[in-house]
């Protein structure tokens, strides 16, 4: 959407929904972005699957982009974590590309654009270079499908005599200055998940005598304030690594129009959010008491209780990333930002309820395109 708004024009290949077309479902996008009817008229929509060879395109189709494309931003990718999903997740991270990357040779196409993650380090300890290195072990199938997606793109882009960014941002959430977004999963996973376990035994108690909560600990005072007994794992010099998608978006674009000789970018907050900053604006947006973030050791003297073990099923996933020590070294890019003015915010309180009184007000992505104006 940048793009447009930036007076680009744009070739977008979009797969149809289930009851929509594509056209249609990027044009409730459009909408929901607010972008001008006049940045619009610079967009032609494609209809197609990422999957197909010929990417579900006709043969003028096909023609046509390969006659008109200059640059290619792919940003496409499945972020499920599930090892369960596994062949859809390397379909899509992996085999997808390669048909995206078969456009680019065919076309006139002199730049490609990868959005990858910072998270194709794996389990890799200490620093993280901005370039391309090996890596053997990964948390996650999508760790690993990016990873290898980055090795394919590399040497196909190499091959063909194309210049490649590669663009690796951290974990991303909402809009620093008014909270929107579309995706409601990384950040907004584990919060939901303490605030679900809130209002079920907050209801126990109200509306059946509360004998399940006292059987998870669980109290609610008189002012109404639900007491969880949580203890939340965290480290000394642990994590969690957010940039706001409007931070993500201004550093795209610098380094898109800043760096001619391609690159490899990680796209980061320098600043990490500690798990016990993280639970202390969950207690204090949603009225919660006695979620604590204590050392791994806890567990070792105290096990866990019954509801501790409910929350760490839930949140297993992602586990690695509210933890993590890494050091994602990014003097490119800094250099990059430093020179544009283009700084990622703190992460405060205002920022964290901004996003999550949004979350709310859409029902955590239920009702999100009755926000659109």
């Amino acid at each position: 959407m940048e793009l447009l708004r930036r007076g680009r024009r744009v070739f977008l290949l979009a797969r149809r929904g289930k009851e929509l077309s594509a056209q249609t479902r990027v044009e409730r996008l459009l909408e929901w972005f607010g972008v001008d009817r006049s940045d619009r008229s610079r967009l032609r929509v494609f209809e197609g699957r990422l999957d197909d060879p010929g990417l579900g395109l006709d043969r003028a189709q096909h023609d046509e982009l390969r006659g008109s494309i200059d640059e290619i931003v792919h940003c496409a990718s499945s972020t499920s974590f599930s090892e369960k999903k596994r062949d859809e997740v390397e379909c899509a991270n992996v085999a997808n590309l390669e048909n995206i990357l078969t456009l680019a040779a065919e076309s006139r196409c002199c730049f490609f654009h990868h959005v990858s993650t910072a998270y194709v380090a794996g389990k890799k300890t200490g620093p993280c270079p901005e370039e391309l290195v090996e890596t053997a072990e990964f948390t996650n199938v999508y760790e690993e499908t990016k990873y290898l997606g980055e090795r394919s793109v590399s040497a196909r882009c190499a091959r063909e005599g194309i210049r490649l960014n590669i663009y690796r941002p951290s974990i991303v959430y909402g809009n620093s200055l008014n909270g929107r977004t579309i995706r409601f999963d990384a950040l907004y996973y584990p919060v939901r998940t303490v605030l679900f376990l809130k209002n079920v035994y907050e209801k126990d108690i109200r509306e059946h005598g509360g004998k399940k909560a006292r059987e998870m600990g669980v109290t609610m005072d008189a002012q109404g304030r639900v007491h969880l007994p949580l203890r939340v794992e965290a480290t000394t010099a642990g994590g969690i690594n957010l940039i706001p998608i409007d931070h993500f978006v201004g550093a795209f674009m610098a380094i898109m129009d800043d760096c001619l000789d391609g690159g490899v970018f990680h796209i980061v907050n320098e600043r990490l959010t500690t798990i016990e900053t993280l639970s202390e604006y969950t207690m204090r947006f949603f009225g919660i008491e006695g979620v604590r973030a204590v050392p791994p050791q806890a567990f070792i003297e105290v096990p866990r209780n019954s509801l501790e073990i409910l929350f760490e099923h839930y949140v297993e996933a992602y586990g690695a990333y509210m933890k993590d020590t890494r050091i994602f070294e990014n003097d490119k890019t800094r250099a990059i930002l430093g020179g544009r003015g283009v700084t990622c915010p703190d992460f405060d309180y205002t920022v964290f309820s901004g996003c999550m009184r949004y979350a709310v007000e859409v029902d955590w992505g239920a009702r999100l395109f009755d926000q659109a104006r």
